[in-house]
């Protein structure tokens, strides 16, 4: 379920996020807020529009020919997704927790990147950005180990989301060994090992607060 929470007029002047040169431009945006588990975009659907979370986070996948998933990126507030090299989405997207995202014309987009050499450039940066998540992602798949692969996400999460001193994982553990190619009891015995070392700590009955009590220890493990 999506409920549109805010439609902007064809003459208001907005921003999306990193692309702070379109509050100069004429564009249309959107908001609309998900439920936790409800589906953005679907793989294979047209690329007609582009997304930015605005609060709560999103997870981008596919599902393989044996029925498994594979994560490919979690989206967390700020961020922009749904900007394609095609004419439809490579991925299917959901919401992770209720989610509130931005939406503009992917055509709008592009319209004003033609006259604006600084809306080109930030298109340009998100995509080179796109692309090395994409390669480190790979590197963390083919070349690490499971301990490995778990202290890297930790650190990309702290780097994210970390507010005084706390990591709120807005994503289940399920989630997460999806993302690292890895078993749901592969990822519980690699943090609880990292907790008895004494490197992370765990707030609430979640275990989804995490406290980092050892980063340089940390990473030390992502090889």
């Amino acid at each position: 379920m999506l409920v549109n929470i805010n439609a902007a007029s064809a003459g208001r002047q907005s921003t999306l996020g990193q692309l702070g040169e379109l509050s100069r431009a004429r564009v249309i945006l959107s908001e609309f807020k998900y439920n936790r588990a409800a589906e953005i975009y679907g793989e294979a659907e047209p690329a007609e529009y582009i997304y930015q979370v605005v609060e709560g986070a999103v997870r981008s996948y596919k599902l393989l020919s044996d029925g498994r998933r594979q994560i490919g990126a979690f989206h967390l507030a700020g961020d922009i997704f749904g900007l394609e090299n095609g004419s439809v989405h490579r991925f299917t997207t959901e919401a992770i927790v209720e989610t509130t995202v931005r939406l503009m014309k992917r055509c709008s987009l592009e319209h004003v990147a033609e006259g604006d050499v600084h809306v080109a450039l930030d298109l340009l940066n998100m995509t080179t950005s796109n692309l090395q998540h994409a390669e480190d992602h790979m590197l963390l798949l083919g070349r690490k180990t499971s301990l490995e692969r778990v202290a890297a996400f930790l650190l990309e999460m702290d780097g994210r989301l970390s507010g005084a001193g706390v990591m709120a994982l807005p994503m289940c553990r399920r989630d997460i060994a999806d993302y690292l190619g890895l078993t749901l009891e592969t990822v519980s015995r690699a943090l609880s090992h990292l907790h008895n070392m004494g490197v992370l700590g765990f707030l609430g009955q979640t275990q989804r607060q995490i406290v980092l009590l050892d980063r340089h220890r940390l990473a030390e493990l992502d090889l």
